[in-house]
C-alpha cells in the first residue's frame, strides 16, 4: 500500500475527529483571508476615493465627516457654506479646479448629489456614460451604475427625493409617530415629493463611492426649498490645486474664516486608515487565538491517531518498515488534514467575501475584490503548513523513537 493511500486511510478512518480539525483550519483559514481582502479593500478604496481633489472646503466641524461626506457620501455634511467661498477659490491662481456640491436628499437611501459636471471630466478624464447623456438642466440626473442595478432605473425614468440620509419611508413613518411634532419637516416632505427628477444617463461602472449615488445639478436643492439668491448656500468645494503650495496658501487663507474649514482631504483619510488600523490590530489578537486553536486541534487529532494505531505502526516496522517511513505516516495525516482545511477555508473566505460584497458596498462605499489573489495569501498558505507539520513533530517523533517490540505493550 502506497504511503498516500495508507494516510488517507488512516485520516478516514476517524472521520469526525479529523472532519473537526479540517473545520477548524477552515475557519481559521477563512477568517484570516476575509480579514486580508477586507482591509486590502478599505485601503485602495481609501486611496481612489477622492481622486485628483487634495484639498476640500466646508462648514467648520469634523474634517473626517466633511471628507466621507462628500467623497465617500457616508454620514451627514458638517453644514452649508456661503456661495462666495466657491468664486472665492476659483479666483486663486493656485487653484487648476473648483467645483460646487450641495448634498442633503436621498433617494431609497442613496445620497442625491448636485455637483457641477465638469467634476466627471476632471477625475475620470474621458469615461463615457454607459448610458444616456450628462444633466444639464434643474431635474436632470445622472445615477451611479450601483444604483441603477439596485433600484432598476434607466433612461427615462423618473422619481421624487426624501429630505435627510434615511430612506423616504422610514421618514413618513417617524413623522407618523411623533406627529405634529414634526409638522415642519412633513411640508418639507411634501416640497420634496413634489419635486420630480429625471434620469438622463447612467454612469458606467467606477470601483469609486460615486457608483452609490444620484447626480444633479448643484441648484437642485434651492429649487426644492424654493430658496431666494441671496439665501442661497452649497455644503463643499471640491479643489484640485495646481500644485501642492497652491493647497497650503489656499488652506491657510479660508481656513477657521466665517466658519469655514479647508481639509487636506489625504490627511483625513489618513485619519480614517490608522483608526481601521487600529481596529485590524484587535483582530489580529482574535485571529493569533485563531491559529493557536488551530494548532491545538491538529495536535490532539495526531496524538489520539498515534495512540489509536500503536499496534498498526509496530506490524509495519516488524514487517520491515523504517522508522522514517513510520514517521512520514503520521506527518503527512497532519499535512493532509491541514491542506484540506486550507483549501476549504480558502474557498469559504472568497465565498465569504462574495456574499458580503454589496452590503459592504452599499454601507461604506468599499468594493471588496472577492475573487483577487493577494501575496498575502502565500503566506497565509505557507503559514497553515507550516502549522500543520509543526503540529505533526511531536506524535511522529514520539513513535518514531518507539522499539518495535514495544509498540505492542498495553
Amino acid at each position: 500500500m502506497s504511503l498516500f493511500r495508507l494516510t488517507l486511510r488512516n485520516v478516514l478512518h476517524r472521520r469526525f475527529l479529523s472532519l473537526l480539525t479540517v473545520c477548524a483550519v477552515a475557519v481559521t483559514v477563512a477568517f484570516i483571508v476575509l480579514l486580508t481582502l477586507s482591509r486590502e479593500s478599505v485601503e485602495q478604496g481609501a486611496k481612489k476615493g477622492y481622486g485628483p481633489f487634495d484639498l476640500v472646503i466646508g462648514a467648520a466641524g469634523s474634517e473626517t465627516q466633511l471628507v466621507l461626506n462628500t467623497f465617500y457620501h457616508i454620514g451627514a455634511p458638517t453644514g452649508n457654506i456661503p456661495l462666495a467661498a466657491l468664486e472665492q477659490a476659483r479666483q486663486d491662481q493656485s487653484v487648476a479646479e473648483a467645483y460646487a456640491m450641495t448634498t442633503g436628499d436621498n433617494y431609497k437611501g442613496f445620497p442625491i448629489v448636485g455637483l457641477e459636471s465638469g467634476y466627471f471630466f476632471t477625475r475620470y478624464g474621458g469615461a463615457r456614460l454607459h448610458e444616456g447623456s450628462m444633466y444639464a438642466h434643474t431635474g436632470e440626473t445622472v445615477v451611479g451604475s450601483y444604483v441603477a442595478k439596485s433600484l432598476g432605473l434607466k433612461v427615462g425614468d423618473t422619481f421624487s427625493g426624501a429630505h435627510g440620509l434615511v430612506q423616504e419611508e422610514d421618514l413618513e413613518s417617524a413623522e407618523a409617530e411623533h406627529g405634529e411634532e414634526h409638522g415642519e419637516e412633513h411640508d418639507a416632505e411634501h416640497a420634496h415629493g413634489s419635486f420630480r427628477y429625471t434620469v438622463t444617463g447612467i454612469l458606467p461602472e467606477l470601483h469609486t463611492p460615486d457608483d452609490r449615488a444620484v447626480f444633479t445639478t448643484v441648484d437642485y436643492a434651492w429649487a426644492v426649498h424654493g430658496l431666494a439668491p441671496e439665501d442661497r448656500e452649497i455644503t463643499a468645494v471640491l479643489v484640485k490645486p495646481a500644485s501642492l503650495l497652491g493647497a497650503h496658501n489656499l488652506k491657510q487663507e479660508l481656513d477657521g474664516s466665517n466658519g469655514v474649514q479647508a481639509v487636506y482631504t489625504s490627511k483625513a483619510v489618513s485619519d480614517v486608515l490608522n483608526a481601521v488600523d487600529q481596529g485590524s490590530r484587535l483582530l489580529s489578537v482574535l485571529t493569533a487565538i485563531c491559529v493557536l486553536l488551530a494548532g491545538i486541534s491538529i495536535l490532539l487529532s495526531l496524538i489520539a491517531a498515534a495512540g489509536e494505531r500503536t499496534k498498526d505502526v509496530g506490524l509495519l516496522r516488524l514487517l520491515g518498515k523504517s522508522r522514517g517511513y513510520v514517521w512520514l505516516t503520521l506527518t503527512c495525516e497532519g499535512l493532509l488534514v491541514t491542506a484540506t482545511g486550507l483549501i476549504a477555508g480558502l474557498l469559504l473566505g472568497h465565498l465569504g467575501a462574495y456574499l458580503l460584497k454589496d452590503a459592504l458596498f452599499a454601507q461604506a462605499g468599499i468594493q471588496i475584490q472577492p475573487y483577487h489573489w493577494t501575496p498575502e495569501h502565500w503566506l497565509i498558505a505557507l503559514g497553515a503548513i507550516t502549522i500543520g507539520l509543526l503540529s505533526s513533530l511531536g506524535p511522529a517523533f514520539r513513535m518514531y523513537r518507539m522499539h518495535p517490540l514495544a509498540l505492542f505493550k498495553s
